[in-house]
């Protein structure tokens, strides 16, 4: 009876195409026989048979930037390893917070908007047959901060500092002195950001510079994110050199000492300080990677649980549009937010799931609008066309937008003629109330702050393109963030769970760049633990 139950559960998707009357027959007794036994492959904890299983040597749960990134990596730096990698997504499309929007003859993000074009990216991008859609901004595109009521340059070279007016004579000196380690000792404890900046630079970095970068890149508050997680290069400065100049020279001695191996000849060569993205934007890249991975990229599977194997690897049971379907794995990889992990993983490691939930997302609207030429303050033009990177808003001036970027100075084609597109971020952790606005009330937040810098007073109203809400953005690399996460690797280690990790943006970093760089670290980590299980077998 318990046969015959077994058999009537499959699905005739489930049979693998093209086999002979003798594997099918095998096929069905393997099936037969691990129902009978209660084995987990063919059932989900409540008991409910799966539609089908699949096999592979790791699962990449989650098809954002982080995971896709993962996959390929393990496909072309680990391609000798013949690894079977399996990208598994809930929504309906890869990407993740990657949403690029064309429309009208604009083009637009309503997530990440670009990216620092390093070699790990670079290498990415050619890796996935992108390298002729690569576009990078101008090296030269000045980044301004509003200052009591006028947008001010940041300077962009050390050949800017004397004369960029953003700061005092006095604030610079400030500045000057810190650097090369004539400030207060580290206190003993974890700084905050602003903690940092404040002793080693003073005040006037912090509040015109550091915290309204903090706000436009991390939604944070630089009161509570943590130096050593959010912007851990530069707190080893101080650490290794005894000042941040000290730790610059010292780093530049040990590079010049052990020089890197030589650059890949593929990539493109950016010049100067600058940033990218792609001819449509950037979902270009997850659109190339889930391309070049075929049906390794399963979309609208939901995971509803992990189970560990007695012997080795793990029992993954998805919610898919075929049914529920069990994947059998030698390890996992989670690139989920730390709130979706936590609630996966609190089965399997109480202590795991609770460092995981310690973690905090704040909400951010990201609003794309555009405006004529014509409506731009003749004192905001440089030779009479809006030009630079964008603008950021400290707290401290009364504006309620984070940052405004210049969408259609930066890249080419992303606006028709005669107009300009700009993209504003809004909320954050100072400002989490905008998940109760409307649309119409964050627009209007938007217009009336562009109105007091940027577009004249009397210009007409924008046309709004996007207004995309995310209630839960950027995760806060807070104080004890790298606490948290090393605790919830410890609970997996402690708790048997070896080949299961941890990745994604809270474990590499927020900007785009970092997680890809994350993404070669996870595959290299995954790939040593299949390799050492394999050798050991």
């Amino acid at each position: 009876m318990a046969a015959a139950t077994a058999v009537s559960t499959l699905s005739f998707s489930s049979i693998p195409p093209a086999a002979g009357d003798h594997r099918l027959v095998r096929y069905f007794l393997r099936r037969v026989r691990c129902s009978v036994a209660g084995d987990p492959t063919v059932r989900d904890a409540s008991g409910e048979a799966a539609a089908g299983r699949i096999s592979a040597d790791c699962v990449v749960v989650g098809g954002g930037i982080s995971g896709l990134c993962t996959a390929q990596a393990l496909s072309t730096r680990h391609a000798g390893a013949a690894l079977e990698v399996l990208v598994t997504e809930a929504r309906d499309r890869v990407g993740g917070n990657i949403t690029t929007v064309e429309r009208d003859g604009y083009l637009w993000e309503e997530g990440p908007n670009s990216f620092q074009p390093s070699d790990p990216v670079l290498t990415m991008a050619v890796d996935s047959g992108l390298k002729d859609d690569l576009v990078f901004g101008d090296p030269n595109a000045p980044r301004f901060v509003l200052w009591n009521g006028k947008l001010r340059p940041v300077p962009s070279k050390p050949t800017d500092l004397p004369f960029f007016d953003l700061m005092s004579i006095g604030g610079k000196l400030r500045a000057g002195f810190g650097a090369i380690g004539i400030r207060p000792p580290p206190p003993g404890h974890e700084e905050s950001v602003e903690e940092f900046v404040r002793r080693n630079l003073g005040d006037e970095v912090f509040e015109r510079l550091i915290e309204p970068f903090c706000s436009g890149v991390y939604a944070g508050d630089p009161a509570k994110l943590s130096m050593k997680a959010a912007f851990g290069k530069v707190w080893k400065l101080e650490q290794n050199g005894g000042s941040i100049i000290g730790g610059t020279i010292k780093a530049i001695q040990e590079r010049n000492k052990n020089p890197k191996s030589p650059r890949d000849p593929r990539l493109p060569k950016p010049k100067g300080q600058t940033v990218a993205s792609f001819r449509k934007g950037l979902k270009m890249l997850p659109d190339a990677i889930s391309s070049r991975l075929g049906n390794k990229v399963k979309l609208l599977w939901k995971l509803r649980s992990i189970r560990k194997l007695d012997n080795q690897g793990y029992i993954l049971m998805y919610e898919t549009p075929e049914g529920l379907t069990s994947v059998q794995t030698r390890s996992v990889i989670l690139t989920i937010p730390a709130y979706v992990a936590s609630n996966l993983l609190r089965p399997l490691s109480n202590d795991a799931a609770e460092a995981l939930s310690k973690f905090y997302y704040p909400p951010v609207a990201a609003v794309t609008v555009s405006y004529p030429k014509e409506a731009i303050r003749k004192e905001c033009l440089i030779d009479g066309e809006l030009k630079g990177f964008g603008q950021l808003h400290p707290r401290s001036q009364g504006i309620e937008t984070l940052g405004t970027l210049y969408s259609s100075s930066l890249f080419p084609n992303r606006a028709p003629p005669g107009r300009v597109l700009l993209l504003n971020y809004i909320g954050g952790a100072i400002n989490a109330g905008i998940v109760s606005k409307t649309e119409s009330e964050l627009v209007e937040a938007v217009d009336r702050d562009l109105r007091k810098m940027l577009i004249n007073s009397n210009a007409e109203d924008p046309v709004v393109l996007g207004v995309r809400v995310w209630p839960q953005a950027i995760p806060q690399f807070l104080v004890g963030h790298l606490d948290h996460l090393e605790a919830a690797r410890v609970a997996l280690s402690r708790g048997g769970f070896e080949g299961l990790f941890l990745g994604g943006n809270y474990v590499a970093g927020v900007a785009l760049g970092r997680c890809v760089e994350g993404a070669y670290d996870s595959a290299s980590e995954v790939a040593d633990f299949l390799s050492k299980l394999t050798y050991n077998k």
